[in-house]
């Protein structure tokens, strides 16, 4: 399999970020893991982030952005980001009402192209996450998801496939990668509990099947798996630990 770097998606642990967050940091290299992609800095000058990173030996290829950031901060959030050496700004979440609405799709999709092209000529690239609501069907018979990707160039807007997601909204993981092969290089890898609820689970101890998604990810164009677990039942760096050993007994961390 590839040597493609696990990182660990920071929301994941955002009670512990609030009280230490460099602390939080030191843990997560010392679990493994080879980098973070970021949901928000603590306050942290990028100066000082950046020189946390190369202490610890983190890479930091993403961060999340919300879309009142991407409107009203586009600018703050790219120097951000090129200071520490990222290399995707992803938007995390839409208000599913922006979507299923053709007239709020529509401009949605316009503005995405714009952020695309101004992240683009900063020499950094957009990205989207999805969750489940994004695979209800489009008036095409396809996925909404699908439509967005269809409705925005790939050099302007990468796909970043929470692959829990994928399978919450009926989907096959390894399938739907495989569809947007080139255009996916960062993957959400959390697992599902075998419950009515499916609720998250760490990685390995659900019933998502990774071993075969971690086979073909090279050929899909995976540069980074990002470890996230939206909620935990047991404390955040716990389960994360639970995550990367998983992924360390089976030769991918």
């Amino acid at each position: 399999m590839a040597n493609i770097p696990v990182g660990l998606q920071l929301y994941t642990l955002r009670e512990e970020t609030k009280h230490d967050f460099i602390g939080t940091l030191r843990k997560v290299a010392e679990l493994g893991y080879r980098a973070v992609e970021f949901a928000g800095y603590g306050g942290i000058p990028a100066k000082e982030m950046k020189q946390v990173l190369g202490d610890l030996g983190l890479a930091a290829p993403s961060s999340h952005v919300g879309l009142q950031l991407l409107d009203n901060e586009l600018h703050q959030q790219i120097e951000y980001s090129l200071e520490i050496g990222a290399k995707y700004i992803v938007c995390p979440w839409l208000d599913e009402k922006l979507l299923q609405e053709e007239e709020s799709f529509q401009r949605l999709m316009e503005k995405f192209a714009r952020i695309g092209e101004e992240v683009k000529r900063s020499g950094l690239q957009f990205a989207y996450h999805n969750h489940a609501f994004e695979f209800q069907t489009a008036s095409t018979g396809r996925p909404i998801l699908d439509r967005m990707y269809q409705s925005v160039s790939s050099d302007l807007m990468k796909a970043e496939l929470d692959l829990y997601w994928v399978k919450k909204g009926g989907y096959d993981p390894k399938a739907y990668l495989l569809s947007y092969k080139g255009r996916a290089p960062l993957i959400h890898v959390k697992d599902m509990a075998d419950d009515a609820e499916g609720t998250f689970a760490e990685v390995g101890h659900g019933i998502i099947d990774y071993k075969p998604i971690f086979e073909v990810a090279e050929e899909a164009g995976v540069e980074y798996y990002i470890v996230e677990q939206d909620r935990c039942q047991r404390p955040a760096l716990e389960s994360v630990q639970m995550s990367i050993e998983y992924l360390k007994s089976i030769g991918i961390a």
